[in-house]
């Protein structure tokens, strides 16, 4: 997919109308803690399809139903093949509230349609459009190891779960993980990528991960077209790892807008922009990049919200209905609350599987008012809800 400009367009302005899907009580008070009323676990669904595909990465719930979406469900990418090789998972699957599990699409990777180096695996980098368009993000492995990770790309599929396009480039090295914000005109997706020096680096740290914004231009009718991608954060840790494969900057989440409660604004922009959480793994902290609509040139990664205590490297992230970021963590299976003003004011142990305890377990994770707390299992390749 070519780019038709390297500015940020200004309509994108525009998208702050879309700002209505998070209409809620912008800044609840800190004690107002949303995990204290969620205490019982239950299994949605396995995620393990016919081909037997697993390690369940992405999860976004599907606001509205056009083609083969339906309102209410959710999309879950599966990052690994039935070999259990990381990096080679070609499957999104569709699963029903009440648990009906079905394929809502299953990628070649020999013929995926446009560039895309290294073909597929699936990864935490998931959304899907009011206008029906859903996006995943591939980071492909030959073989599971990070040795042979390639840059991979975005997909494009259409809401019937066919591939259409793909978006890469210099900018997208290894999509990790993805928040977006949209309407029935534009888009502006959020992508982190873990690749940039890293494969080169043969598991020491190097601070070269990105967050970049990828504008564009949208309908029911007709394919996304790309307007720019421009890196709006910079200097991420990330390494690789036998285990996790790469780690480096994951969740993403955009804040409530600040609307009038500037006196309420101490880690958000004046207005009516958003600011994008960014779960820092190797760094064990969640930081905070402003602007990220408008923003022309990155921002280094020292707007720190919340660091240590309860994290543990943390991955998944999103944002409850009373504006407090829940964050769950890779290495010990908990989850973390925190507030708009960086305190961490509650955390339970949500996973206990695997080896350790927890470890490994958490990626994707939602807020759905409807049901409550929902994430992804990789020690089980299931969807549960904490409710």
């Amino acid at each position: 997919m070519k780019s038709r400009s390297t500015n940020p367009p200004h309509t994108l302005m525009g998208l702050l109308g879309a700002l209505v899907f998070l209409s809620v009580p912008l800044f609840a008070n800190d004690n107002d803690s949303i995990l204290k009323n969620h205490n019982t676990i239950d299994t949605i669904s396995s995620t393990v399809p016919a081909n037997g595909d697993v390690n369940p990465y992405g999860l976004v719930r599907v606001a509205k139903s056009i083609g083969n979406l339906r309102e209410g469900h959710y999309l879950v990418s599966n990052f690994n093949a039935s070999s259990n090789l990381q990096g080679t998972g070609t499957t999104i699957m569709d699963v029903s509230p009440s648990g009906s599990l079905s394929v809502f699409a299953q990628l070649n990777p020999n013929s995926v349609p446009g560039p895309c180096p290294g073909g597929v695996g699936l990864t935490t980098a998931l959304a899907v459009l009011q206008t029906g368009w859903v996006i995943v993000g591939s980071l492909p492995t030959a073989d599971g190891m990070s040795a042979t990770a390639q840059a991979g790309c975005l997909i494009v599929l259409d809401n019937l779960g066919n591939a259409v396009e793909t978006i890469q480039g210099s900018l997208i090295n290894g999509p990790w993980d993805m928040t977006w914000l949209d309407d029935e005109q534009q888009a502006a997706l959020f992508v982190t990528n873990v690749l940039n020096g890293t494969v080169a680096a043969n598991g020491s740290v190097v601070n070269q991960g990105t967050v970049v914004r990828v504008n564009l231009r949208v309908s029911e009718t007709k394919m996304p077209f790309l307007e720019s991608i421009t890196v709006i954060g910079a200097g991420f840790s990330e390494r690789t790892d036998p285990a996790a494969l790469v780690i480096g900057p994951t969740g993403l989440a955009l804040s409530p807008a600040c609307r009038d409660r500037e006196d309420d604004c101490e880690f958000h922009s004046r207005g009516d922009e958003p600011v994008l959480y960014v779960a820092d793994s190797l760094n064990n902290r969640v930081v905070v990049i402003t602007e990220p609509l408008t923003r022309a040139r990155p921002s280094r990664t020292a707007v720190v919200l919340s660091s240590g205590g309860r994290l543990n490297d943390p991955l998944g992230l999103t944002v409850a209905p009373n504006g407090h970021i829940l964050v769950v963590n890779g290495n010990d299976g908990f989850i973390t609350e925190i507030t708009a003003h960086g305190a961490q004011i509650a955390s339970k142990l949500i996973d206990s599987n695997g080896n350790p305890p927890g470890a490994g377990a958490l990626f994707g994770v939602i807020f759905d008012p409807e049901n409550g707390v929902v994430f992804v299992d990789d020690a089980t390749n299931t969807l549960n809800v904490l409710h």
